[in-house]
């Protein structure tokens, strides 16, 4: 697995961006993906997951409503569709894939992309 993260950006809060999540040995399929965020000076943090049939997924709270995660096993990519963003959400985004079911923890993922940055401005 190789992953690639992209779509991030510098918004005005309340706009949308899409961020994409695709495997370059084309394999993601059949892994859970999960996103995840890092701010400057804090840990890491999980934001959602799905498993690899697309059907079963998980947000926390503090995006529900918000975000929508997805994803196109044709195109062994992960999305994370972000609206109403908010300038608290500013964090380097990072995706990463999972051989378990929908994992939430850092440690359960064993591939990570490199992060893409989105900064929202109030």
């Amino acid at each position: 697995v190789q992953l690639q993260a992209s779509g991030g950006g510098s918004v005005q809060a309340g706009a949308s961006l899409r961020l994409s999540c695709e495997d370059s040995e084309r394999t993601f399929s059949s892994f859970a993906g999960g996103w995840f965020r890092q701010a400057p000076g804090r840990e890491r943090e999980f934001v959602g997951a799905i498993h690899w049939d697309g059907i079963s997924t998980y947000l926390v709270d503090f995006v529900k409503g918000r975000f929508k995660i997805s994803r196109d096993n044709a195109k062994n990519t992960v999305y994370l569709q972000m609206n109403t963003l908010k300038p608290e959400d500013t964090a380097t985004y990072y995706c990463a894939a999972s051989q378990l079911w929908v994992p939430m923890q850092k440690t359960e993922y064993d591939y990570w992309g490199q992060g893409t940055q989105v900064t929202v401005s109030s």
